[in-house]
């Protein structure tokens, strides 16, 4: 399906701007070590969002090159200026599209979102274990093995610290002291793998609500259909198992699951796709048609599997 299999590793363009090909030996290493580069300078400072950079300056420092890749690159870069003035770049692992939504989302946000004030939402481990056994099998990145019960206090602890972290961040009403506290969050590494399997664990909840209400006949969106269509997700326990699963181990978000990230936290996704530019498909909305009261978190990526930050809001101009 094209969300999530649009592309190939094979046929991404290197990060100097040339195409895969006679060169698939070294360009994959040139891109790793400057991926690497990248991350032991946000590693040194204990930074999973570095400070912001003008984007066309970044755009320069990224693409140097004069192939027709890197131009269309810049291009890109120019045309995204001319709506945002900074870019921050996120660190460069499997979580970086989590990382990149959730911090978007508590630098702006002025109040807890209506299910992190659910008295249902601590219950949510117990209550979903109560029912779907196979849940036991969720994957921790500390003692993998765990019994029912410890599984369950465990995320239960990783919800508590979300919703008290929403909290906290929510209630600074100066804009500075907002970003510092985002930033300060996502230095505790602890922490911040807490959050981050938090989301997922809502992301299965969404997707066990979305499958229940196709097997019950009710609306469901698109991508839902598409997610349950796929050999390796064809139920929650398969998306469990070959997906959310390995998101920040072994492998990142896919499309259809920036879709589902952005249902379970009831937020417009936006992304700026630059290997689209020229097309109608540079600017993606997750979902396709958001709901009017949704508040919109804004990114912007080179390849649909990094994922980095666009920040100041210049003079509405169309791109």
């Amino acid at each position: 399906f094209i969300l999530r299999f649009h592309m190939t590793p094979s046929a991404r363009p290197g990060r100097d701007g040339k195409e895969r090909g006679r060169e698939s030996e070294c360009l994959p290493a040139r891109r790793a070590l400057a991926c690497n580069v990248a991350n032991s300078v946000l590693t040194a400072y204990k930074l999973s969002v570095a400070p912001e950079m003008d984007i066309l300056e970044y755009s320069k420092k990224e693409w140097r090159g004069n192939t027709p890749v890197a131009k269309s690159m810049r291009k890109g870069y120019e045309a995204v200026a001319r709506k945002f003035a900074s870019i921050r770049q996120v660190r460069g692992d499997n979580y970086c599209a989590l990382r990149a939504t959730l911090f978007q989302a508590l630098s702006q946000a002025t109040q807890l979102p209506r299910w992190l004030q659910s008295e249902d939402f601590t219950m949510l481990p117990e209550n979903l274990l109560s029912k779907y056994d196979w849940i036991k099998q969720w994957q921790l990145k500390e003692k993998p093995s765990r019994k029912t019960g410890e599984i369950s206090d465990e995320i239960k602890e990783y919800l508590l610290l979300l919703k008290k972290k929403w909290k906290c961040v929510s209630d600074i009403k100066c804009p500075v002291e907002k970003q510092e506290a985002c930033d300060e969050l996502l230095k505790n590494e602890e922490e911040e793998y807490r959050l981050h399997e938090a989301l997922k664990f809502l992301m299965l909840n969404t997707a066990i609500e979305l499958y229940n209400d196709e097997k019950n006949r009710r609306r469901v969106p698109i991508f839902s259909l598409l997610l349950f269509a796929c050999d390796t997700s064809i139920s929650p326990c398969q998306l469990m198992h070959n997906h959310l699963n390995q998101i920040g181990h072994s492998g990142g978000l896919e499309q259809v699951e920036m879709f589902l990230l952005a249902y379970a936290l009831q937020y417009t996704i936006q992304v700026y796709r630059l290997y689209k530019f020229s097309t109608d498909e540079l600017i993606t909305f997750h979902p396709s048609n958001p709901e009017e009261d949704w508040p919109v978190v804004t990114l912007i990526t080179e390849d649909d599997r990094h994922y980095n930050i666009l920040v100041r809001t210049c003079q509405e101009t169309m791109l």
